[in-house]
């Protein structure tokens, strides 16, 4: 209990653990919605998917393979693949652009808030030692005006508190570098399962051009 009395971080420690603590719920939101999209909202078998619409490519039969891609049309990873068939019955080089451009366009949808988590890392270890170099400023200052008795227990008392700062913001940024971490490999893998994917769609669609027995 007397530790928990002592690391009372809001109640004694100024503005600055209120800042970190906005940067916390700032990351803790990140954090839960792109957890979410990664995991839930972009989950798909992408090899069912791909062979699916690659055994109604390799039969030509191209409405059905965009209408595997409609069944899934606001995941990533239908939306280039669907690109690349709307162009099926073009040169390599269109639908290689087709695809190119969908993914650029895909691309944000995977990748977006997440950069920011390195940055607010910094900023909550930041705020922290500028909290602690406040609060030592503030203890010094006590100790001037405190008396010869006091002088020892308002240092340690302010130091003590002064230390709160950096100790909440580095409790906020070491999970939150781990949690950018994270992200950062699940978004990258599913941006491979998407080139992957739309690589294999694209060198089916290249033979099928070549033997020259697309239905046009």
């Amino acid at each position: 209990m007397g530790f928990l009395e002592q690391f009372n971080p809001f109640s004694r420690s100024g503005i600055w653990m209120f800042l970190i603590l906005m940067v916390s719920v700032y990351i803790v939101t990140i954090v839960v919605e792109r957890a979410y999209a990664l995991w839930f909202r972009f989950k798909i078998d992408a090899s069912q998917i791909l062979s699916r619409i690659i055994s109604f490519v390799d039969s030509n039969n191209y409405s059905r393979a965009i209408e595997v891609c409609n069944s899934r049309q606001n995941h990533p990873m239908c939306m280039v693949l669907k690109s690349g068939l709307l162009k099926a019955n073009r040169s390599d080089v269109e639908i290689r652009r087709a695809i190119e451009q969908a993914t650029m366009k895909v691309a944000p949808q995977i990748q977006k808030r997440t950069p920011y988590l390195a940055t607010l890392a910094n900023v909550a270890t930041l705020l922290g030692l500028l909290g602690t170099i406040f609060g030592l400023i503030m203890a010094f200052e006590g100790v001037e005006m405190a008396s010869a008795a006091k002088k020892q227990e308002v240092l340690a008392r302010g130091i003590s508190l002064a230390m709160n700062t950096t100790a909440f913001g580095l409790i906020v940024a070491i999970p939150t570098t781990i949690a950018h971490a994270v992200l950062s490999a699940r978004q990258n893998s599913l941006l491979d399962t998407i080139e992957d994917s739309a690589m294999t769609l694209f060198n089916h669609l290249s033979a099928k051009n070549r033997m020259g027995t697309m239905k046009r």
